[in-house]
């Protein structure tokens, strides 16, 4: 059972102690490590012909590699084309060329 008591209202007025910050696990590290190189390539590409290479490593995940490269670019406001390669991905910035042809089709006029 709870058990309450009466306290001094002296309590309710202190500022609330703050804890020291939480250290960030090594995984923690390494992906915010690899936010930031995902973000300083993005902002390299300037032009058709700037074309990056991304090689995964042996513990990195495809998928999660290239949606963290798309979030990259699209916090920085670049659309980006991403294809796969022998050891990795490949990023460029998108030209009419680079769009996928798939699912719907455009409607014309609208």
């Amino acid at each position: 059972m709870a058990r309450v008591q009466r306290v001094d209202s002296s309590v309710m007025d202190q500022p609330r102690a703050r804890g020291a910050a939480k250290q960030l696990t090594p995984e923690q590290r390494e992906r915010q490590r690899q936010q930031r190189q995902f973000a300083r390539l993005i902002g390299q590409l300037n032009g058709p012909h700037d074309v990056f290479e991304v090689r995964l490593g042996k513990d990195e995940k495809p998928i999660t590699v290239r949606q963290r490269l798309l979030r990259s670019a699209s916090d920085a406001g670049k659309e980006v084309a991403v294809r796969r390669s022998e050891n990795g991905f490949y990023v460029a910035l998108m030209t009419p060329d680079r769009r996928s042809n798939r699912g719907r089709k455009r409607q014309s006029g609208s």
